[in-house]
């Protein structure tokens, strides 16, 4: 059964790496095209990218409320909750900047070595999305980690 498991999992990471998404089966020969490539993934990236932010703000929140009920603290939880919003927005602004820093690159990759530019794309798309996913997930592993540490805490506590 674990060996299925496994095969299953190689089998999904196998038929994403083929993906349409990820691939680029035509070589770009000019600027328009570079960023028309770049651009018919911009939408599938912040949907990826946004469901990571929203599992980080459920454990967030998760963590937050627990805080709160748990140790009458607010813990995880922004004071005022607008800074929240306002992070969010801006990160996501930011991580657009950045997405377009991927087709910027290419141009110049394609200027300088113009055979591997194709290459470049997929491979910076791919590990872009990647680091952005983890970027996104890190302040819910952060904080999901503390609040478990501060639960052990007060556990241990109740206990001794």
């Amino acid at each position: 059964m674990h060996g299925d498991q496994h095969g299953k999992r190689i089998s999904l990471l196998a038929s994403l790496r083929t993906s349409a998404l990820w691939r680029r089966d035509t070589p770009v020969s000019n600027t328009r095209e570079t960023i028309g490539w770049w651009e018919a993934r911009r939408i599938p990236f912040n949907l990826i990218v946004g469901s990571a932010g929203i599992l980080t703000c459920i454990a967030v929140g998760l963590v937050g409320l627990g805080s709160e009920i748990l140790f009458n603290s607010e813990f995880g939880l922004p004071d005022p909750p607008l800074f929240a919003l306002m992070g969010i927005i801006i990160y996501g602004l930011l991580a657009n900047v950045c997405f377009s820093g991927g087709w910027l690159a290419e141009l110049v990759i394609r200027k300088i070595w113009p055979t591997e530019a194709d290459r470049f794309a997929t491979i910076t798309f791919s590990l872009g999305v990647i680091f952005s996913v983890l970027l996104t997930l890190a302040p819910a592993v952060l904080i999901g980690a503390v609040g478990i540490f501060k639960l052990l805490n007060h556990a241990r506590g109740i206990h001794n």
